[in-house]
């Protein structure tokens, strides 16, 4: 079997949130495979776990996926912080033709754009991917779960952290489709009765209350905050509200434009200039919008650089859908250039942390192994960019792990879905299906 009919086959999608369809990347022809082990959300530690133990998984994937794409530079970045993690992979990679590549702690180096340039001193043309410039860029799990493919082993558990307000701070595998109740017991439960999640991330993560909600293939884990922390209000307000104080406070200091990582490496991304289109000027959104085209919502803007504590980056995806919506396009002429101050304006990830508010929490999450298997899962059917998969099993299906469950639309993009546990599927819907274990059927339970 060919190494991305191998890879397409386990279901294999990127883990570092993205959810792209690895066996695509596998059919392409280029130079570098690069690994992002950067890791760069706060809080979030399960990467560098990960590449502490079991580097030599990672490193099949990559060795794979170089195969496959026919690269011939293979480069780790880590971030310089991790000691044992660069210890671990230098010692791994000597005398070989990979290489280590350490990176500064600050935010957010593990955008691609960025680790391109670090890498190979290429810039990604403006609105391309690293492709453009010869370049594969894959999360350490993805490359784990690709190295897993080899072993006819598909994607049916996701490493997970969980930080914040738990007892035990811990990084460790579980089936997807487990609710994140469960996660939280692992970890101790939580240390105050009043709380919330962040859903992978800090910055560009999701924001949830529901503890029935489940793990999918591109879950980084959970962090526990107090309901009334400072980033719950910030998170929790509406558009309207955005753009209502946006519009009556932003004095247009170009601060968020001037920390945008993206603006500093060259690209045509002003944020400063989109909230105009918030209806202060009578230019018109048509025009300013178009300043949002490269935005890639790491939310430095929003919740370090404005003074006002206003939101650019929300009005900037708002300004995105509202071209796409426009059937409008915006393509930056120029090159990009690296601006001359770019290197003084990386944030630390300690000058972060304390600006959010979560210094405190800053906690290592070590590996821990002994997640118990649940009673039952909720797959999701779409947990990949492209199109849901199309269900193979009915209800009363009995399945063991490993078995698939849902195939890829026919000529579509997407990616398949496996049993995450042994037992019968309860349900079977549009967007989800249902395992629950025979301890659970004898118990006359049949839902999750």
């Amino acid at each position: 079997m060919q190494i991305a009919e191998m890879i397409k086959s386990a279901g294999v999608v990127g883990a570092g949130g993205g959810g792209f369809p690895t066996h695509v990347k596998a059919q392409s022809q280029v130079e570098y495979v690069l690994v992002n082990g950067a890791e760069c959300e706060p809080l979030i530690h399960k990467d560098v776990e990960l590449m502490t133990h079991r580097s030599a998984e990672i490193l099949d994937g990559l060795r794979l996926l170089m195969q496959a794409t026919g690269a011939t530079r293979g480069v780790v970045g880590i971030k310089k912080k991790n000691g044992r993690a660069v210890e671990v992979f230098r010692d791994a990679l000597a005398g070989t033709e990979l290489e280590v590549l350490e990176l500064g702690d600050f935010y957010p180096a593990g955008d691609e754009y960025e680790l391109v340039q670090l890498a190979t001193g290429r810039l990604i043309p403006p609105g391309g991917i690293p492709l453009d410039v010869g370049c594969v860029v894959s999360n350490v799990e993805t490359l784990f779960n690709i190295g897993m493919a080899a072993k006819d082993s598909p994607v049916t558990h996701k490493f997970v952290s969980v930080a914040g307000l738990v007892h035990e701070p811990k990084s460790f595998w579980v089936p997807i489709g487990t609710s994140y109740r469960k996660l939280l017991d692992f970890a101790g439960g939580t240390t105050q009765s009043d709380f919330v999640m962040l859903v992978s991330g800090v910055l560009m993560g999701g924001f949830s209350t529901d503890l029935d909600e489940v793990v999918t293939k591109t879950c980084a884990g959970l962090i526990v905050l107090p309901a009334n922390h400072y980033l719950v209000s910030r998170k929790t307000r509406s558009a309207e509200q955005m753009n209502r104080i946006g519009k009556s406070a932003c004095d247009q200091c170009t601060a968020c434009t001037e920390f945008c990582p993206r603006y500093l490496l060259g690209y045509d991304i002003q944020p400063h200039k989109v909230m105009r289109s918030l209806g202060f000027t009578t230019s018109g959104t048509d025009y300013w919008n178009k300043f949002s085209t490269y935005c890639c919502s790491c939310g430095l803007c929003t919740l370090y650089a404005c003074p006002e504590e206003l939101f650019p980056r929300e009005a900037c995806e708002q300004a995105k859908t509202s071209m796409r919506e426009a059937g409008q396009k915006y393509q930056q002429v120029k090159a990009p250039r690296i601006h001359s101050m770019k290197d003084y304006r990386r944030v630390p990830t300690k000058s972060l942390l304390r600006r959010l508010r979560i210094a405190k929490y800053e906690l290592p999450t070590p590996f821990a192994d002994g997640f118990p298997a649940p009673d039952e899962v909720r797959i999701m059917l779409q947990q990949h960019a492209g199109k849901p998969a199309v269900p193979g099993v009915k209800v009363g299906t009995n399945v063991q792990v490993n078995d698939l469950l849902a195939d890829i639309p026919e000529d579509s993009l997407g990616a398949r879905i496996h049993a995450s546990l042994t037992g019968k599927v309860s349900e079977v819907t549009d967007e989800y299906i249902c395992i629950i274990t025979d301890a659970v059927v004898k118990s006359g339970g049949d839902t999750v």
